[in-house]
């Protein structure tokens, strides 16, 4: 990649920064007595470059959505025709858009084929926003009431609004909430390095998996609506469960009539070795979540899949469903999801991830006695 001279006053950028910009997940506090931020200005494959010249390598792909790599000329020119085209048209009003259909077809193909229907939404917060309203309706018109509480597991992480935030496990973030919201509730995460002691990893996540089917008869079989998950917990530190956890939640969930929630949107698009994590983990879910790298984050743009079984009951029943956005299956996002699916696909990016993942474990457990890692 030729690195083009950019006429960037960082010590202005970085002024302006601290004068105007509000960051996520800061304390601005040390963040500004710190010095304020690096200014990044470009990036090609898995590199990435500052404004100050220094060429560094993205382990962390953006936060976990650059799965097609960074550079992809192809993705712009999507993007561009597409503007050209059709920059915007909403799906509301019983319209839709080309490639919003399309991508909703393509998404439909990488999955299982029970999964044939996607509503769109703008990030992976939204998709699980989405995901409460929907559940919790659905019981309804099943005449199930009750079943208006959630499962989920400490330090998960299913994203930033109001509802997502009280989805997820994270104590920091119910604390800032104030209140928690009712009908979220959390069981141990399957976290055998810190909390298996003298089990096997196969031993604790049946344990792990018990404290779902314990929680599960504490707030009453006949109230719980559904269990979430990340496949691999993501933002709670990277952790995979023992190989027994996720097949005997399927189990304890469908012995209780409780719908399987796989929040994939890390783990989707190939990021596992396969198109899922569920597939990689061994366990069938009723709605699937997805983001991140649905565009490879080139455009914001999330969704949500759901199994034949649960949408034919909704479309049924349901009447009008009262929810959505207005950038919802945006054309011009959709148009560069959609490109970037075909290129995971053309250029076989899955089955590259599922060949290289052993040499990926042997190299970090190279690292597995260094002072640092535990």
């Amino acid at each position: 990649m030729t690195i083009h001279a950019k006429n960037i006053n960082v010590a202005e950028v970085v002024k302006a920064d601290i004068e105007h910009h509000f960051h996520p997940f800061t304390d601005h506090k040390s963040f500004h007595a710190e010095g304020g931020p690096r200014v990044m200005t470009q990036a090609d494959g898995i590199w990435i470059w500052d404004a100050n010249g220094n060429k560094l390598l993205d382990g962390m792909s953006g936060l976990w959505c650059v799965n097609v790599g960074y550079g992809r000329k192809e993705l712009a020119e999507v993007a561009y025709r597409q503007m050209q085209d059709l920059p915007y048209y909403n799906t509301f009003f019983k319209t839709t858009t080309v490639p919003a259909t399309e991508l909703a077809a393509k998404i439909s193909s990488v999955m299982p084929e029970r999964f044939k229907h996607i509503f769109f939404t703008n990030s992976g917060s939204e998709s699980n926003d989405t995901i409460v309203r929907f559940v919790r309706h659905y019981w309804k018109l099943k005449g199930k009431p009750y079943r208006q509480h959630f499962i989920a597991r400490t330090r998960g992480y299913h994203g930033s609004t109001m509802v997502a935030a009280n989805l997820g496990g994270m104590q920091g973030m119910h604390e800032q909430v104030g209140t928690e919201f009712p009908g979220f509730h959390h069981v141990q995460q399957p976290y055998w390095y810190d909390f298996g002691g003298d089990k096997t990893p196969e031993e604790f996540g049946l344990e792990a998996a018990a404290a779902v089917e314990k929680k599960i008869l504490e707030v009453g079989p006949d109230n719980v609506a559904a269990f979430i998950g990340e496949p691999i917990q993501g933002a709670g530190g990277v952790l995979i469960p023992p190989t027994t956890y996720w097949p005997e939640v399927q189990r304890i969930c469908r012995k209780y009539g409780v719908l399987i929630i796989s929040d994939e949107v890390i783990c989707g698009f190939g990021r596992t070795g396969n198109w899922w994590g569920f597939q990689s983990l061994g366990f069938e879910p009723d709605i699937v979540p997805m983001a991140k790298g649905l565009s490879s984050g080139y455009l914001p743009i999330g969704a949500v899949a759901f199994a034949d079984h649960i949408i034919k009951d909704f479309f049924e029943l349901g009447g009008e469903f009262y929810h959505g956005m207005t950038y919802a299956g945006h054309p011009v996002a959709a148009a560069v999801a959609l490109k970037n699916i075909e290129i995971l696909e053309q250029e076989k990016l899955v089955d590259r991830c599922r060949e290289l993942g052993p040499y990926f474990a042997q190299a970090l457990a190279s690292l597995r006695d260094h002072p640092i890692v535990g």
